[in-house]
């Protein structure tokens, strides 16, 4: 008996394949047929073969590495992370850990080295961006990352011509499902809390798919219950008080984050009002807060379970060299207390 660790090329010959077949089929690679794949598997379990990434990492020229690239939010408090992204985070982490790879996580500031070089430091194989504060600023440092040939994908819009590729959610026909929920409920005069400028193309989307339900309802697009708001409660709040001081009715709102929903409704109970016999109030996102306000907060559901997933296996294509495409998940509309039943069925 041997008392050296066994290798690859003792997998090799007992499995009667080549080294460069072992190395496939211990990354559970599509290249190798399922019949060789669980025999070269059971040989090295059989053996307790354990896998050298620092001798596989030179062989490949890869780190086995992905730098997950967190952008700050000021308006979250003090962990400067938006929430949606803590759940997408874990998502990200299994899936980069199931198919063999180390995450590397950083917390970038909105400045312009915020990309950090990790790809020519040799640190990771490829960069995956959650948040991007201002769209404007964010679309030059893609476009940069783009010519230098990085491997990366971001979550966010998904917009045509942009830089690089993107998984968001399908923000139009999102906020279109939740405005066109609010109107079967009955309400007429509805607010969107969000920018929907160029800086925040999602925030602008939604705003597109709420419009576009009113008008399908043949109810007009009143642009004084629109005001801009980033993501966060006191955002959402400070958009809420300039709504009442412009003093246009509304009996409903929908803020294009649950952060600024929330906000809103702490707004809307000061000014003595009723959620939802008062106002209606509607969310985007769901994060885990959103099932815990009083009342629940209504909302839109990005999965993003599925997301993490997909930003991982497309990144590990790019790495590969494999085509991709940037591409646009549905979400699912969360029906909560926040927003009630309909108007008529209400008691007086």
């Amino acid at each position: 008996m041997k008392d050296d660790k066994p290798t690859s090329f003792d997998i090799a010959y007992l499995a009667g394949v080549s080294q460069s077949t072992v190395s496939r089929a211990l990354r559970n690679s599509p290249l190798v047929n399922e019949e060789t794949r669980l025999k070269v598997q059971a040989i090295a379990k059989e053996l307790n073969y354990k896998v050298d990434k620092n001798a596989r990492n030179l062989r490949s020229q890869q780190t086995r590495t992905i730098a997950l690239l967190l952008c700050e939010d000021h308006g979250t408090g003090n962990s400067l992370i938006n929430p949606f992204f803590l759940s997408m985070l874990g998502s990200i982490t299994r899936a980069s850990a199931d198919r063999g790879y180390d995450l590397l996580i950083s917390f970038q500031q909105y400045s312009e080295d915020w990309h950090a070089d990790y790809e020519y430091a040799n640190r990771a194989d490829g960069i995956i961006f959650l948040g991007y504060g201002d769209y404007v600023t964010y679309v030059q440092k893609l476009t940069y990352l783009t010519q230098v040939g990085a491997h990366f994908i971001t979550w966010g819009p998904v917009l045509e011509g942009q830089p690089g590729f993107s998984i968001g959610c399908d923000n139009f026909n999102s906020a279109h499902k939740a405005t066109q929920h609010l109107i079967h409920l009955g309400h007429q005069n509805i607010a969107f809390l969000g920018d929907i400028s160029v800086h925040s193309p999602e925030f602008k989307a939604r705003y597109e798919g709420y419009a576009k339900a009113l008008r399908d309802a043949g109810l007009p697009v009143n642009p004084q219950l629109q005001i801009n708001a980033e993501t966060s409660e006191e955002e959402g709040y400070k958009a809420t008080l300039t709504l009442q001081q412009r003093r246009i009715a509304f009996d409903a709102v929908f803020g294009a984050s649950d952060l600024i929903a929330i906000g809103a409704i702490k707004a809307l109970e000061e000014a003595g009002l009723i959620i939802p016999d008062d106002v209606a109030v509607m969310g985007f996102d769901d994060i885990p807060m959103a099932s815990y306000t009083h009342p629940p907060l209504t909302t839109v559901q990005q999965n993003t379970h599925l997301a993490g997933e997909l930003l991982v296996e497309n990144l590990l294509k790019l790495v590969d060299g494999e085509p991709v495409e940037s591409l646009l998940l549905p979400a699912e509309l969360m029906v909560r207390g926040s927003c009630g039943a309909k108007k008529s069925s209400r008691k007086s």
